[in-house]
Formats: structure tokens, C-alpha cells, sequence
């Protein structure tokens, strides 16, 4: 991809999709000035050099608000993560994240990992192209916890995760290890704390039902993080850590497959945020036995990919902010480049119109990032995360995924062209 650093110029839109709300635009100039949108408009002055999309859709940069760029190479990621040096995941996730923005994605929330703040410093620091990377760092978790390698003894597992090794989560139990686990993690540079407050599809011992963390001990994560101005997302699939969750005040749940009624009241009620992550169950269940899944993870994710379906509707039906997130590594199953599956999936399997699958992945999205006073929709003062692309999405959300479709990607003015 080549770059262009032109520090005031106009984007002609053939139409223009803001996410705000409004209306699609049609013929408008998107004007942007030092990396931020100073106007909209029906006309530009004649001095100011014009980027001609008016063939095709400008729309926001998308947001993928739940992945973990992990570097894995094979779909049999559980045992690579044993055998496979961290220095190598990490080289490999330099490639990933180019895919990323060339597919579009301007922002990314990294929920968990060891390479995402060091990805995002590289970014930040031009040693290589990406989205922005909203990272949580390492996950924490309790023992016998979602994110805990539980094919390792206790002490083997919570050792791995002090030396960053494999997943990498801070195994901590009680309230004062929760408050040390969650000071570590922002130490070293995370942008907000992931935890587990239930079991999980992809993990080998615990379900998705299990609850994990007391409410006190979320209530002292949570309270660590509005110290420094930022917040928890859960991974919460079953219904009452979905509720335990809530209650100790997290931003943004994680999944959600088993939400009730009194879950889509309370989320509603807090301004909380649902990230369902369909893609992920979708590929495994049609992908995953060929691909080597572990009987465990296909056994869980044919179990739940039905209700979880159900319950996204019904979250939508009663209101509930939903972000698009796809819970993708970077492997062959779940590669970077192809994220937009979840819009698809929300239009396909859950009732949302085009729009609102584009709403979700932007305007939505920036907001489950903490970045809706910067970004996720193309308005005066916001950065220009901007996409351009072949063909109307309104029409045809699928055209999302398929990189031919992709003209242009500009991520804070700087235009990245295929």
C-alpha cells in the first residue's frame, strides 16, 4: 500500500454513510485538515486538492471492538501457544495488523494479549502501518478461570502468565490480588482492564454457565480502573456473570449468549455495552472440526450458537448498544482481513438493516473503545477514519469483506491506497 500525507485536502463521496443517523448523502466533499474532518459540504474552494471517490461509498474507518492480535500461525492455536516462541507471535502479528487496515479497520480493541501495546507503540511510532490498538494487555482471571490454561497445574499456569508466556492472563483470587493484578496490567500500558467473570466455549475445564470472580472482587477492578479514567469489559457469557458483572459497573460484556430479560434492563439502564462476537462461533462450527478445533471448543460452540443468536435479538429488540466485535486471532480460521463477517452476520442472523450493522461497527464501536469524542463517525473535529469503497454496503453488506472492493483507507488523514 502506498501513503499520502497531504495535510488539507477533500474527499468527493459518491455517497456518503456518516454513522451519526442521518440520512445517506449523496455528492457531498468530506474536508480534512491536519489528520481531522473540518467540513461537510455540497462545495470546496477550487485550491484544495480533491480525492475523487464520487464512483463509490465513503463511510468511517470500521471498528473491530473485540480481537486478539495474537501472531498465531495455525488454527491449532491452544498448542502453538505452548510450543511456538512469543518473539515469533509477535513478528507475525506485524504482518496482521497491515491486514487489518487494508481491510478497512482504522481501530481495533485488543481484549487480551501480550503483543497488543507493543503493536500499538510501533504504530504510534511509524515503525509499522495499522489500525489504532485500544489494548486491555493481559486478561485477568481466577483460577480455574476462563483464560486460565487449565491443562497445566495451578502453579505452572499462574507462573506462564508472570512471564508472559501463552496467553499470558494475571491469575489472581481475592479482592487485594484483583487490585495488584489490575494495577500490573495498567502499568504496563493497557487501555483498560479485560477480565472473565464467567466460564467459557474456548476454554477446556470451565462453561460458558460458570460464574467466575465474586462482585466484590470486579467492584475492585472496576475501581482501580475509574481512578485512571478508564474501564472493564467482561468476557460474560452465562446469565449471572453477565448480571455480576453489571452490577460491579463494566463498561462493555464480552459475548453475552446467555442474556436474559433483567440483563437487556440492566444494560440499557447503565449505558452498558454488548460485543457479541458471532464470527468466531460461526467459523468454528462450520470450519473448526477440519481446521483441528479441540472437541471440547466444537462441542461447546455447537451448543450455543443458536441461543446466542436468539439473545443478540433480543438484546437489539429492547435497545441494548451493540458494537460488532469477531473475537478473531489471525489464523487461517479466524484470519485478520476478514472481519466484516459480523456485520453480515448481524444483517443475516439478527435483524439489523445494513445501516445498523455499520453503526455498530463505527459509531457504536468507537464508543466501546472510549473514543467516541475522536472517531466512529464523520462529523467537524473527528479524526478522518475514513473508508472508501467499490459498490453501495447498504445494498450489499457482504462487500465489506472482499478486499477488491476496498479504494482507499485514511486513518487520521493519512490515505493508505491498494
Amino acid at each position: 500500500m502506498s501513503e499520502s500525507k497531504s495535510s488539507k485536502f477533500a474527499i468527493k463521496s459518491g455517497l456518503l454513510i456518516d454513522s451519526t443517523g442521518a440520512s445517506p448523502k449523496n455528492d457531498v466533499y468530506v474536508v480534512v485538515n491536519n489528520g481531522k474532518i473540518e467540513s461537510i459540504s455540497k462545495s470546496v474552494d477550487s485550491s484544495v486538492e480533491v480525492f475523487d471517490a464520487s464512483n463509490y461509498t465513503v463511510m468511517p474507518g470500521l471498528i473491530d471492538s473485540h480481537l486478539h492480535i495474537a501472531g498465531h500461525l495455525t488454527d491449532k492455536f491452544v498448542e502453538e501457544s505452548i510450543v511456538r516462541p512469543t518473539e515469533v507471535l509477535l513478528i507475525k502479528s506485524v504482518y496482521d495488523v497491515q491486514d487489518l487496515l487494508a481491510a478497512g479497520f482504522t481501530t481495533v480493541r485488543d481484549c487480551g494479549g501480550i503483543n497488543a501495546p507493543y503493536l500499538r507503540m510501533a504504530i504510534e511510532g511509524g515503525l509499522t502501518k495499522g489500525p489504532r490498538i485500544v489494548a486491555a494487555g493481559r486478561i485477568l482471571t481466577q483460577t480455574f478461570g476462563h483464560a486460565e490454561e487449565h491443562y497445566f497445574p495451578p502453579k505452572m499456569a499462574k507462573e506462564r502468565g508472570e512471564y508472559k508466556l501463552g496467553f499470558g492472563s494475571l491469575i489472581c483470587d481475592g479482592v487485594d490480588e484483583c487490585i495488584r493484578a489490575a494495577r500490573i496490567a495498567l502499568r504496563e500500558g493497557a487501555n483498560f482492564i479485560k477480565i472473565c467473570s464467567t466460564g467459557g466455549v474456548m476454554s477446556q475445564k470451565d462453561k460458558p454457565e460458570d460464574e467466575q470472580f465474586t462482585i466484590e472482587e470486579i467492584k475492585a477492578i472496576v475501581n482501580e480502573t475509574r481512578k485512571v479514567g478508564t474501564f472493564v469489559a467482561s468476557h460474560a457469557q452465562g446469565t449471572q456473570g453477565i448480571k455480576n458483572a453489571l452490577v460491579a459497573g463494566v463498561k462493555t460484556i464480552e459475548h453475552g449468549i446467555y442474556m436474559d430479560e433483567e440483563c437487556c434492563e440492566m444494560m440499557v439502564k447503565q449505558n452498558a455495552i454488548v460485543v457479541p462476537t458471532l464470527s468466531i462461533v460461526h467459523q468454528i462450527v462450520s470450519k473448526g472440526k477440519e481446521a483441528g478445533t479441540p472437541e471440547w471448543g466444537l462441542k461447546k460452540s455447537i451448543e450455543v450458537i443458536d441461543e446466542h443468536v436468539k439473545n443478540i435479538k433480543m438484546a437489539k429488540k429492547r435497545g441494548v448498544k451493540v458494537a460488532t466485535g469477531t473475537d478473531f486471532i489471525g489464523t487461517p480460521m479466524l484470519k485478520f482481513g476478514q472481519n466484516a463477517l459480523e456485520l453480515e452476520l448481524l444483517v443475516e442472523k439478527c435483524e439489523f438493516t445494513p445501516m445498523e450493522a455499520i453503526i455498530a461497527s463505527s459509531r457504536i464501536g468507537a464508543e466501546a473503545c472510549g473514543l467516541l469524542d475522536k472517531t466512529g463517525t464523520l462529523e467537524p473535529g473527528k479524526y478522518a477514519d475514513i473508508l472508501v469503497v467499490k459498490g453501495n454496503p447498504l445494498e450489499d453488506i457482504s462487500l465489506l469483506q472482499r478486499k477488491e472492493n476496498v479504494v482507499a483507507v485514511f486513518k487520521e488523514g493519512v490515505a493508505y491506497a491498494r
